[in-house]
């Protein structure tokens, strides 16, 4: 009898176990389902009709400048030469970046106009945000490295084809991808973890991380512990190093006893500067903006400012007052050049 018992609690105890995993498993395959058919909905700038034609040709008209103007910048850093030193490397890696930056979120937004949808993916919006985070940071990272260059050439000239050679360089443009790499890939593994319910708009032209952070209905905190630890590791420490490598050239600079000097070591860093200043000042009005309630619509317009205006003026920034680059963009337009004084110190990589 007591054989007979322990033998029939057999079949009852497996039944129990494939019931168990069966619930387990349609969790997963209804989050799989969920996540596969799940819409997001862009709310942008504006719903008026009226303006929808003015929004397209006005960010229309900044994708292409940037595009097109970074890309300019590019060839003739590539083109010229003289130009083949460390501070137009860094500079050509940031117009790469700022090319790569702008298609991230405008195409869709262009798309979403013409076609009179809102609608982006749960894929769409993850890939979408992966990407954004990547460039933003690796932004960041290319002006600190910058901004290092800069304190270099002004505080060691005679040491600087030596300290800022071509493998320090490489290196310091590599290290700055995989950690931005690893940054965004960590915030999206981080954002699939998350489920979201019935509120599903996003009052933004794309999928911001915090935004969406701020509509699943699931428990947060470990996303917010996240997102801004790396924040402040990351933006935080790189914008420390573009503040102590100012406070040495502003020092060195104080240094130097004749005006004409002063100028010419200001003027090297100056275009670095104004597009730090840019960058850095539209992305507090962002944060301060999003930060306020019912600020949805400021929030939107303060990142265009630092996602489309500011990447649209860096090569204007860097060219308009630099003679060399000026002289790189005449030669591919075919424009004869006159010759101009060779700056000493600057060798070429080899």
């Amino acid at each position: 009898m007591q054989f007979h018992q322990q033998y029939t609690s057999i079949p009852i105890s497996l039944n129990l176990v494939n019931i168990l995993s069966e619930e387990v498993t349609s969790t997963t395959w209804n989050q799989e389902i969920i996540h596969k058919f799940l819409n997001f909905f862009l709310l942008g700038f504006s719903e008026e009709p009226e303006q929808q034609p003015l929004i397209f040709g006005l960010f229309l008209s900044m994708y292409l400048i940037t595009v097109f103007g970074n890309l300019l910048l590019i060839l003739a850093v590539s083109s010229d030469s003289h130009l083949h030193t460390p501070m137009y490397f860094f500079l050509a890696n940031l117009s790469f970046v700022d090319i790569c930056f702008t298609p991230t979120t405008i195409p869709k937004m262009l798309w979403n106009i013409q076609t009179q949808s809102k609608v982006i993916t749960y894929a769409g919006c993850i890939t979408q945000m992966y990407f954004f985070t990547l460039f933003a940071v690796l932004d960041v990272f290319l002006l600190s490295v910058m901004a290092y260059d800069r304190y270099v050439v002004i505080c060691h000239p005679l040491h600087y084809m030596v300290i800022m050679n071509p493998l320090l360089c490489g290196l310091l443009v590599l290290v700055s991808w995989i950690m931005c790499i690893l940054n965004s890939l960590l915030q999206s593994l981080m954002m699939l973890r998350l489920s979201f319910c019935t509120h599903l708009h996003i009052p933004h032209f794309f999928c911001e991380l915090n935004k969406m952070v701020q509509l699943a209905c699931s428990d947060t905190f470990l996303n917010n512990l996240v997102m801004y630890f790396a924040a402040l590791l990351l933006g935080g420490g790189a914008f420390a190093g573009i503040l102590y490598s100012y406070s040495k050239i502003v020092s060195s600079i104080c240094g130097i006893l004749s005006a004409q000097g002063k100028y010419k070591a200001f003027s090297t860093c100056a275009s670095h500067l104004s597009v730090v200043c840019l960058f850095y000042c539209t992305c507090l009005v962002v944060y301060l903006s999003s930060a306020a309630p019912q600020s949805s619509h400021a929030s939107a317009v303060a990142s265009v400012m630092y996602m489309v205006v500011t990447l649209m003026l860096n090569p204007f920034i860097y060219s308009l007052r630099n003679r060399d680059i000026k002289r790189a963009l005449k030669r591919i337009v075919r424009v004869p050049v006159i010759p101009g004084p060779i700056v000493p110190g600057l060798k070429k990589f080899p």
